[in-house]
């Protein structure tokens, strides 16, 4: 029966402690931190929605397969535990652990980009992007025109332009070495993509001869969305949905950090050897041996339970509607939000709600800032101070403004997100005090991390 209340599918058996600060303390603790909320000490904050990757809890079995792992240096056990539960998902031939997704895009793009080259995709997240155009490549977006506009309601907003993917591709075919497709799209406000489209997609790559690659972080939330949004896949198990999804790809890079609920890990999987083979000896270079490539083998196994439970459909379920409650609330207080509401996060859209604030004012860094001084609640600016900063030097404004409230896998109880409401609702109530920001120190990779900032006079 369809009762109000979300039900929790598990208990729990250790907890905690959360630090209860002042807006006096806060105000201190973010000024010292020059206004980046990477920056501050994570004690500082009381509902932490940075971020989804690495920062859920691991399950009863996740902790007891721990207690299994093996340290072997070579040949550990614990890699064929962990290459069998990939497999069984995602059946590509070469499985190649790394410490977290960054490592493998970064060994894939060390492998296949280089000047001249150019990567499309739905939308690349950040640190897709960033080791694209570090290699010397260009890093092209192509998602639907729907995924642009925070309030259309189509059900997939994360699909790529089949038909621009096929003109990019007939016109650039010797520049590119690799297409991408992201599930779900991050940047776009965590938006799925249709089964029917991926179909589309990899038709259209391989009529090119182009290698179709899923960033495939967060791959069960996609899969659900498919089975509670597409016509024709209502009754199918989400696993099975996966294991399609990956049929129609070429390889795949994962930060195991988000749907596998691992606090650390990632990997690549593909299925060309030769390419395989590069990409291993650069992971010796810089990861470790093919069989922990970073990782403990504690974390290997710990990572082989966590994808058996993240295709568990109570637990997707739970994990998709809770997600959805804090959306639809702010929604319905008149907050604006990219609709319809993602899986794993609530974007607000901090253009919307600013619109004094101008885009390279950084709109959704006042909105984060405000977030967290009224009430302790991290969020994380995507927009202009995470994508304005091009590869030759220049700045533009984002497509969006948006800030991501990620919520954490297992993490938060329903009262906590209530009061989660409360903070963006009574920062609204204050928008027009809000003030812009100038960048008064960063970095030439990646400055939404580190960057410094200065509230406008």
């Amino acid at each position: 029966m369809a009762f109000r209340t979300i039900i929790e599918p598990f208990r729990i058996q250790s907890v905690a402690p959360l630090r209860m600060t002042t807006p006096a303390q806060r105000h201190a603790a973010v000024v010292a931190a020059g206004y980046n909320l990477f920056s501050l000490h994570a004690l500082d904050v009381m509902i932490d929605l940075l971020t989804d990757s690495g920062t859920g809890a691991m399950s009863r079995d996740q902790w007891a397969a721990i207690q299994h792992g093996d340290e072997s240096y070579a040949g550990s056990p614990s890699y064929d535990i962990f290459r069998e539960a990939v497999q069984n998902l995602f059946p590509f031939k070469h499985v190649i652990p790394t410490h977290q997704g960054r490592a493998a895009e970064k060994i894939l793009f060390t492998a296949l980009g280089g000047k001249g080259k150019a990567v499309p995709n739905n939308t690349h997240f950040d640190t897709t992007r960033a080791n694209i155009e570090y290699s010397g490549a260009q890093a092209v977006d192509l998602v639907i025109a729907e995924g642009r506009d925070p309030a259309n309601p189509h059900p997939f907003k994360g699909n790529m332009d089949v038909a621009a993917l096929d003109a990019f591709l007939a016109s650039h075919r010797n520049q590119v070495p690799v297409a991408f497709i992201t599930i779900t799209n991050n940047s776009g406000g965590g938006q799925p993509v249709s089964l029917e489209n991926l179909r589309q997609t990899s038709a259209v790559c391989r009529r090119h001869g182009v290698p179709l690659f899923l960033d495939a972080c967060r791959f069960a939330e996609n899969a659900w969305f498919i089975r509670e949004r597409e016509p024709g896949q209502q009754n199918r198990e989400v696993a099975d949905i996966v294991r399609e999804m990956a049929s129609l790809a070429d390889g795949m890079t994962m930060s195991a950090k988000k749907d596998p609920m691992g606090n650390i890990g990632g990997w690549l999987a593909l299925n060309d050897d030769a390419l395989a083979e590069q990409c291993r000896n650069l992971l010796i270079l810089t990861e470790g041996f093919p069989t922990y490539g970073g990782l403990a083998g504690r974390d290997l196994e710990a990572l082989a339970q966590g994808l058996r439970e993240a295709v568990d459909h109570d637990y997707l379920r739970y994990r998709i509607r809770s997600t959805a409650y804090l959306g639809d609330a702010l929604a319905k207080a008149g907050i604006p939000v990219v609709q319809p509401i993602g899986g794993h996060a609530v974007y607000l859209d901090a253009r919307a709600l600013l619109p004094h604030i101008a885009p390279l004012q950084y709109p959704g860094q006042a909105l984060a800032v405000a977030l967290y001084e009224t009430g302790g609640v991290r969020g994380c600016e995507i927009g202009t101070v995470m994508f304005g900063r091009q590869a030759d030097g220049s700045e533009t404004a984002a497509t969006l403004d948006l800030v991501r409230l990620a919520i954490p896998r297992r993490t938060y109880t329903q009262s906590h997100i209530d009061y989660v409401i409360e903070v963006c609702e009574e920062v609204a109530r204050n928008a027009k005090a809000l003030r812009g920001y100038r960048i008064i120190a960063e970095p030439a990779q990646l400055r939404h991390f580190t960057a410094r900032f200065a509230p406008l006079a």
